[in-house]
């Protein structure tokens, strides 16, 4: 595995190696040779389709055809010299070609107005950013096998793009291992006359490997999106929601292990690094909550594989009555350094509103440490948090009870029947709206709904829905949450 990782790494970098050395044709072409052109085919597709996730099927094998050919080419034995260097540069040309059939991203223009090591340097560091909607749907067994038997080599290069761009954020080696099981299931199922009891029982084998994927990829993806410390808060307040009898002191210490295993794991070269630190997970999630809620102990009682993706798609408690919350004394917020009184606040405002999805939260957390930081740095500080208090009372309140009911409506009711009762809100609450506009905030408000009034929301498109969300609300009044 670890020979085939260097290959990888190769790969990914086929325009010249990150680290600003030139690329190693001798690596590249040892690899080549050692594992042949399908495997060094295959390899190039996981590879691609996970830094570019949001291409599609043709331009990935484009790309792909593209590298194979460099290998094959300028690998052989009588290839001439400069062949390589060549193949290289026509491709890095060809990348900046408006008509290229390559995949597109986001800095292919910055990259190519520079030249030579420059140019390639700058084109290997770029990447799409990855799906935060998975869209890789399995078809039924006699479709796989249809399809499979037609032409073994199309299905498996298909799958390759399509699983490893749905799940690019997962390590590198799960998604290897989780691909090669399923294809080795496909090959075995579909020689067989009667592949149903087949696939019964190789699905329930790699099963594992698959769910390891599927939650490592989730896991991995906020963390790439939120970074370590932003990934601590979100799992804070995701926890508080799905278990609000858990107190804060025990609650810290476990987002602490499992974002300190994200960040050792995420993109590490071992094969068993994930599986290893979020089994450690788990456990601790297991022994210290289980007495605390009937779900997580039901969770428990799974298998080691299925229990993280149990725990993750619990959804939200019912609250569970608690002191009424006091704001953090005001010398207490003004702190230097991380301001833990304020993300315990928002975290005891979360376990007393299960119901509003934690990416609402996560806009409120931010609005308020962003007003605390204009406080904290004026002269008269106290003051100024004391002055704003009242007014900050009555938005977080309005806004959690207006998310919450959207959320509540959205849940409850079918989508048509929701955006009539989105109309009649909207008109109680605005009657002077024009229709054109009250239509606008429909789809959008709708649109948000659907989106983010969900368990494991997507972060990075909730935050821009969830902004234009208030900020619909802030143009009919002067508010401090915008």
């Amino acid at each position: 595995m670890k020979r085939v990782v260097v290959l990888l790494l190769t790969i990914s970098v086929v325009y010249a190696d990150q680290r600003g050395q030139p690329y190693q044709k001798e690596k590249i072409c040892q690899e080549y040779k050692m594992l042949g052109k399908d495997k060094f085919s295959s390899l190039a597709v996981i590879m691609n389709s996970r830094k570019y996730s949001n291409a599609t099927f043709e331009e990935i094998g484009h790309l792909v055809k593209a590298i194979v050919s460099l290998g094959e080419t300028c690998c052989a034995k009588d290839a001439a010299a400069d062949c390589y260097e060549k193949k290289a540069d026509a491709l890095a040309a060809q990348s900046c070609d408006p008509t290229s059939p390559f995949p597109k991203h986001p800095g292919v223009e910055r990259c190519c107005i520079q030249k030579g090591l420059e140019r390639k340097l700058c084109l290997a560091d770029l990447k799409q950013p990855p799906k935060e909607f998975p869209t890789y749907v399995e078809p039924s067994n006699e479709k796989l096998c249809e399809s499979f038997n037609k032409n073994p080599l199309l299905f498996s290069t298909r799958f390759l793009h399509d699983y490893s761009s749905n799940f690019a954020q997962a390590p590198l080696l799960v998604v290897i291992n989780s691909t090669e099981n399923y294809l080795k299931m496909i090959t075995e199922c579909c020689a067989k006359s009667k592949h149903a009891s087949c696939f019964l029982k190789q699905r329930l084998q790699i099963k594992p490997i698959h769910l390891l994927t599927v939650m490592s990829s989730r896991l991995c993806g906020r963390y790439n999106s939120y970074g370590e410390e932003k990934l601590k808060f979100s799992a804070l307040i995701m926890l508080s929601q799905k278990i609000p009898s858990a107190e804060f002191k025990d609650v810290k210490p476990i987002i602490e292990q499992s974002t300190k295993a994200l960040a050792k794991c995420c993109n590490s070269l071992t094969d068993d690094c994930i599986e290893n630190e979020l089994s450690t997970h788990v456990q601790q999630v297991c022994k210290k909550f289980s007495t605390k809620d009937a779900r997580v102990s039901e969770c428990c009682k799974r298998s080691s594989s299925e229990i993280l993706y149990c725990l993750h798609s619990l959804p939200a408690a019912e609250s569970i009555t608690l002191p009424k919350l006091q704001w953090p004394k005001t010398n207490q917020l003004c702190k230097k350094g991380k301001n833990e009184e304020m993300i315990k606040y928002t975290f005891e405002l979360a376990r007393r509103n299960t119901k509003l999805p934690e990416v609402f939260i996560d806009k409120l957390y931010g609005s308020l440490t962003e007003h605390l930081k204009t406080c904290c740095s004026s002269e008269a500080s106290d003051a100024c948090v004391e002055n704003k208090k009242p007014q900050l009372n009555e938005e977080i309140n309005k806004y959690i009870s207006q998310g919450k009911e959207l959320c509540a409506e959205y849940n409850k009711l079918s989508f048509l029947e929701f955006k009539e009762w989105l109309i009649k809100a909207l008109n109680k609450k605005f009657p002077k709206l024009s229709s054109s506009k009250r239509d606008e905030m429909v789809e959008q408000q709708s649109n948000l709904a659907s989106t983010c009034c969900i368990i494991n929301a997507p972060p990075v498109y909730c935050k821009e829905m969830i902004d234009k969300f208030v900020g619909s609300m802030c143009a009919q009044e002067s508010c401090l949450l915008q």
